[in-house]
């Protein structure tokens, strides 16, 4: 149950609906866990604020602790709004995510005008929180140890309408040195299939045709309920779904991957042929040091039995630079690792200490001057391939869901914007006397020309274009015509929201 936030004020009792604005950083659970906080803040009264006014009246930020500069990202923006809060009677700001349940008394020690601090295991508490900081005229700290609601119970504003997030468990039980996420998230809890299945399916009701399945380790779920085979069997399953047409996952665990996962992503029509494979390092010694628990040799294995039964996946990684003890000689084999893994995009990182980890207390911590020079020379190498592997696509026909964001230069160059099945992203152009598509629609075009990180399609005539109108594009009608936007006709039906496919730059 959500309390709900009533404000009033004595001098008038037609106060204007109050503001929120949610500032999230890290992974897609973070995204996720977002989408949770602005539904909950929705459900008690309060309205969106528009991109580019003044802050919120509520400003809530879903923080992540994986990197050093999280933090001092967070501190920054806390800093700047205690300046705007002095002149803002009313306003509140809160923290929650898995620096709040790292910090805890932290935060309000550094930041005493923070109104509320909140964990990974209560984020429904948060309308409650607000409501009773404001009542009690005093920060309100409340981080549990252990889930009180599984996420997905609770109200949910999703950031695009034809695509969805899908938590099919939370938590891990990992013990990778690097990683703080298992003791702020706790050990894996798994959703009942069933329970996974059901919410898919109000969503594709809702016009959602992808959906991305998300766990801190995807591959081993059903351990908690005796099933080592059971995310095999629950992409098939959502196979059966009728107009499910894209189904992704992230992130798996290359120590847990089996064959029957990657038969299932073979044998079902709607599972996507891109894969998230976490590299993490290419020497043995170092994901030794790093308790990875599989060797370079095992994760190039895994790769190639996906290309054998899916030969144009895309595989995209993460790889950090510069752990301790990393040597010339260990960080050469991470180079030999990603030139045969050809991957078509990676998230690169700096080896960012944190205080509670196995990792920070390693001795043979690098220099700052070596980590960076390292990052240089593996981003420049996984650059080139990047760029080697979007080539190889030019001449290819695509089908790309289209979202409602296009590039930079979309009103230089007149392109409109969507992934490809393998997830990279096109932009096209809509030939003389094609019809435009809405977002959520599907586009077929063929490539004619790469980039390093994105693609182009420009197609000469309507014989090389076709536009498949969907029910996410008429999803989308229907939420612009809800908000006043300019729809393009389609039925009635359900509200959507806003879109646009959370995603994450290509290194951080």
């Amino acid at each position: 149950m959500t309390a709900s936030i009533v404000f009033t004020d004595d001098q008038d009792s037609s106060v204007a609906t109050r503001t929120y604005e949610v500032r999230t950083y890290g992974c897609q659970m973070n995204v996720h866990d977002s989408e949770r906080l602005s539904g909950l803040l929705e459900a008690s009264g309060l309205v969106e604020q528009e991109p580019g006014d003044e802050p919120a009246d509520v400003v809530v930020f879903n923080t992540c602790a994986v990197r050093e500069n999280a933090d001092n990202k967070l501190y920054g923006n806390l800093g700047m709004l205690a300046h705007v809060k002095e002149t803002r009677p009313g306003m509140q700001i809160a923290v929650g995510g898995c620096l709040a349940q790292k910090d805890r008394e932290t935060i309000l020690r550094k930041a005493p005008w923070v109104d509320v601090v909140f964990g990974t295991h209560n984020v429904g508490s948060l309308p409650a929180l607000l409501e009773r900081a404001r009542h009690n005229n005093e920060a309100q700290l409340e981080i549990l140890e252990s889930l009180e609601v599984f996420p997905s119970t609770l109200p949910t504003k999703r950031d695009s309408v034809h695509s969805g997030w899908v938590s099919i468990s939370v938590g891990c039980n990992n013990t990778c040195t690097f990683c703080i996420v298992p003791s702020l998230r706790g050990k894996e809890r798994d959703r009942r299939p069933a329970d996974i299945l059901t919410e898919i399916e109000a969503l594709v009701a809702d016009g959602v045709i992808e959906v991305t399945l998300l766990g801190q380790n995807v591959n081993s779920y059903g351990i908690e309920f005796g099933d080592r085979l059971a995310f095999g069997k629950l992409l098939r399953a959502c196979g059966q779904i009728e107009g499910l047409e894209r189904v992704r996952f992230t992130s798996p665990h290359p120590a847990a991957f089996t064959d029957d996962v990657i038969e299932a992503m073979a044998e079902t029509s709607n599972i996507m042929p891109q894969l998230h494979m976490p590299l993490q390092s290419g020497s043995d010694k170092v994901l030794k040091d790093m308790r990875r628990s599989y060797r370079s040799k095992k994760f190039l294995g895994i790769l190639d039995k996906v290309r054998e039964l899916i030969p144009h996946a895309a595989i995209t990684t993460d790889i950090i630079v510069g752990f301790p003890g990393e040597t010339e000689e260990d960080f050469q084999a991470t180079l030999d690792v990603v030139e045969a893994s050809r991957f078509s995009s990676a998230y690169t990182f700096q080896y960012s200490k944190r205080p509670g980890t196995p990792a920070a207390e390693l001795p043979d911590q690098l220099p700052k001057a070596v980590v960076q020079e390292r990052f240089e020379r593996l981003t420049a190498l996984q650059d080139r391939i990047c760029a080697e592997e979007n080539a190889l696509q030019v001449g290819r026909t695509v089908e790309v869901l289209v979202t409602e964001h296009s590039g930079r230069k979309a009103a230089e160059t007149h392109r409109l914007s969507g992934r490809a099945t393998d997830q990279r992203l096109v932009h096209f152009s809509v030939p003389a006397g094609g019809d435009t598509p809405r977002p959520g629609d599907l586009v077929t075009v063929p490539i004619t020309g790469a980039a390093a990180f994105h693609l182009v399609s420009d197609p000469s005539s309507l014989e090389e274009y076709s536009v498949r109108r969907s029910r996410a594009g008429d999803a989308w009608d229907r939420s612009q015509a809800d908000s006043c936007g300019t729809g393009t006709g389609g039925d009635s039906g359900t509200r959507g929201v806003s879109l646009g496919m959370p995603t994450l730059p290509i290194r951080k």
